[in-house]
């Protein structure tokens, strides 16, 4: 059992994920048909991707760019030379009869995956990444009690990212998958959006007592929501433990979530590999990545999120947690080091983002390169912090005037909600003689040696300028007057 498991009701849980990343290419894998979402069904599916007799796949070269662009970003191997086969299996969305993908040897292999679950750091080691393509797709609404397939998603490219089953708890597997999620949108590989598919989630689950050989595993397919994944894993796992504790076997099988009823339910029974029946494709050759091709994909990749994390942390003094959050994506990390660059202050800026900043966009849903306080905003309201103009408290009364539109000059809404901090070291020293005379028995038991009494002095001090005192001074000034 690994040392940082949490048992559920005894029970350790084993975790593994499969995610399908719709890559970015404007045409298929196999074919020059568009990818674009969204047109009316069936009116961007070729002759190859209908399977139609004569038709041969030709691979598109964008697609194998972000393949190798995935494996540098993960620090796996790119392999020099993989090979396509052909998955069997028959089901109305597929044209052919068999899927085009890769088994044996894919085309990235190995590498990880690196993620903070609260403040602890988790790494989770990579299987593969493959290529493949997308099967089509069976509507079952406003068709009158029948079902109807639209041929549009055939043939547009995935790559099929599985995890080792290193994670042990819902909370990791969404952690991993968010981060996942991130990384191939930072790269540009994928648009990330959930819900038209591009990037899908299928879960293996199993649980099994400490120590004992792994639990036969259910997979839970098509997670399109971070929240359902958590929910479903959470679910299943009782259900497993329900149907161990009761002398049942848990039957391999692929299962469906719904989010309606909080519920998993088996679809089908689980096939293996042999079921399948992989065979390589006969028209199409060994895929073959020359060094040089690596090489010039590598030059042409951004700073990596891990990279720059590493350059905040070393450049900005940023804790590693810190700078983590601060690359969960592309624009929140422009969004901090442009707010950074503006004010001088890493940490204080890092601080904001990852909490009134976060907060707002979570409640609200909102992108951060969506957010009302921009980093020129941010970078304003934290100088006045910095040079005692406002204090902490105020400072938030400023940032919800920001996001709600009142405003957007900080210095202006300082002054209209009369929040600048008392500066006036003579106005302050007179106040302070009056708290002390009015709290002659807290003076009596700081000098005693009750340190308490001392932060009930400062909070009188606090109420006496209604919270306009600088609390840096108040202190200063008091231990002065005690004499501390």
């Amino acid at each position: 059992m690994s040392k940082n498991s949490q048992l559920v009701r005894g029970y350790e849980v084993v975790i593994g994920l499969e995610n399908h990343v719709q890559l970015s290419t404007v045409s298929k894998i196999f074919s020059g048909s568009s990818t674009a979402f969204g047109a009316a069904p069936n009116t961007q599916a070729s002759a190859v991707d209908l399977a139609l007799p004569g038709t041969l796949p030709v691979l598109n070269r964008g697609a194998v760019e972000r393949a190798i662009r995935f494996g540098l970003a993960v620090g796996a191997k790119v392999a020099p030379l993989s090979i396509f086969a052909r998955k069997n299996y028959f089901y109305p969305d597929l044209p052919k009869g068999y899927q085009i993908s890769q088994y044996e040897i894919p085309v990235v292999q190995g590498g990880q995956i690196e993620f903070f679950v609260g403040d602890e750091k988790k790494v989770v080691k990579l299987t593969r990444a493959h290529l493949e393509e997308d099967a089509g797709k069976s509507l079952h609404e406003d068709y009158h009690g029948q079902s109807g397939i639209d041929l549009n998603r055939a043939g547009t490219p995935l790559l099929e990212i599985v995890s080792e089953p290193e994670m042990r708890s819902g909370a990791e597997a969404v952690e991993y998958a968010k981060t996942l999620h991130a990384l191939v949108m930072w790269l540009g590989i994928c648009d990330g959006n959930m819900q038209e598919g591009s990037f899908r989630c299928d879960v293996n689950v199993s649980v099994r007592k400490p120590g004992e050989p792994f639990g036969t595993r259910r997979e839970i397919k098509n997670l399109n929501s971070f929240r359902y994944l958590v929910d479903a894993v959470n679910y299943e796992v009782n259900w497993q433990i329900d149907q161990i504790e009761d002398g049942l076997e848990i039957q391999q099988a692929t299962v469906l979530y719904n989010p309606d009823t909080g519920e998993t339910r088996a679809m089908r029974t689980k096939e293996d590999a042999a079921d399948y029946r992989y065979f390589p494709d006969p028209d199409l050759p060994p895929l073959m990545i020359g060094a040089d091709w690596v090489e010039r994909v590598r030059g042409e990749m951004p700073e990596l999120p891990s990279v720059m994390a590493a350059r905040f942390q070393e450049v900005d003094g940023l804790p590693a947690y810190d700078a983590t959050m601060m690359t969960q994506s592309l624009a929140t990390a422009r969004f901090y080091e442009a707010a950074r660059e503006a004010c001088g202050a890493p940490k204080l800026v890092a601080n904001w983002v990852m909490g009134e900043i976060s907060r707002r966009l979570n409640t609200e849903e909102r992108a951060i390169d969506d957010a009302p306080v921009t980093p020129a905003l941010l970078a304003a309201l934290i100088k006045r912090i910095q040079d005692g103009t406002i204090s902490n408290n105020a400072a938030k009364q400023v940032f919800e005037a920001l996001w709600t539109g009142e405003g957007q000059d900080v210095d202006a809404l300082i002054e209209a909600k009369g929040l600048k901090q008392m500066s006036d070291t003579g106005e302050l020293e007179r106040i302070l003689d009056e708290v002390l005379a009015a709290n002659a028995k807290s003076v009596e038991e700081f000098r005693a040696g009750k340190e308490k009494a001392f932060n009930a002095l400062v909070g009188q001090a606090m109420k006496a300028t209604k919270g306009k005192a600088n609390p840096a001074a108040v202190n200063e000034l008091l231990k002065k007057k005690l004499g501390a």
